[in-house]
């Protein structure tokens, strides 16, 4: 059997995917440990010495990248997950690595397995999996851009360029740092599974903000956040908690 951790901050992601794998790849994999964060996952990697590790890309505080440029002598394979096929996946596919998109399902997975048991001991991948991480760390905007639809085609952006998105019925309207709004004929909540959630919150029904832009917060009178530019965004009284907590934990 194959020894394997999953790491996601999503417990149930972490749970399904062992299902997955007990139920259609039926002793064949070992899930020795679930991990729910990169500093877990660390611990878990040196005690357990997994052959493969299942590694979600976003997740608070470090990313599943981080996680392998901390690593030195990887001796474990790696298959990506992720929920953002706009996010890092371009990078993943052009240099040949395993992925699984989220949601995941068992047609997906059976065949990155076949690939995965395919390619075993191929140091090629070994080598692109370093060349994404060198590049990385080098800050090639192309792994920090992602493709944003509107009427007329896409719009190719950095996300840290975007200061909030505020729904508009079946569209989106996105304000950029520099002051230009754009439409996307999408609704808020495809740009919200969209945009990477370390830097994004939902703080209401119609807004989506980028953590990074946010300069303070008001909890007297109203709730409230303001950015960097001055603009006031409400707070719906059920997104306090989970927006301070983004906030107060963010690195």
């Amino acid at each position: 059997m194959i020894k394997t951790i999953i790491v996601d901050d999503e417990y149930n992601a972490r749970d399904f995917l062992e299902k997955l794998l007990n139920r259609y790849l039926p002793n064949e994999f070992l899930v020795v440990d679930k991990c729910e964060n990169v500093d877990k996952a660390l611990l878990s990697i040196s005690k357990y010495e997994p052959e493969l590790v299942f590694l979600d890309i976003e997740m608070p505080d470090k990313n599943g990248f981080q996680l392998l440029k901390e690593i030195e002598n990887r001796k474990f394979d790696v298959i990506f997950t992720t929920a953002y096929s706009e996010y890092a996946i371009k990078a993943i596919k052009e240099n040949a690595l395993d992925y699984l998109l989220k949601p995941i399902n068992y047609i997906d997975l059976l065949e990155t397995i076949k690939r995965y048991k395919s390619s075993l001991n191929n140091r090629t991948k070994e080598n692109n999996l370093k060349m994404i991480l060198n590049q990385i760390d080098s800050g090639d905007s192309n792994y920090n851009k992602i493709a944003l639809p509107t009427e007329s085609g896409y719009e190719i952006i950095n996300p840290n360029k975007i200061l909030y998105c505020k729904a508009d019925s079946n569209y989106c309207s996105v304000t950029f740092v520099n002051g230009k709004k754009l439409t996307l004929s999408k609704t808020l909540k495809y740009v919200d599974e969209l945009l990477p959630k370390t830097n994004f919150h939902r703080i209401h029904k119609s807004y989506l903000v980028n953590l990074n832009h946010v300069a303070r917060f008001n909890k007297t009178v109203e709730l409230y956040v303001e950015l960097n530019n001055g603009e006031q965004l409400p707070i719906a009284s059920r997104k306090k908690e989970s927006f301070l907590n983004a906030i107060l934990h963010k690195k």
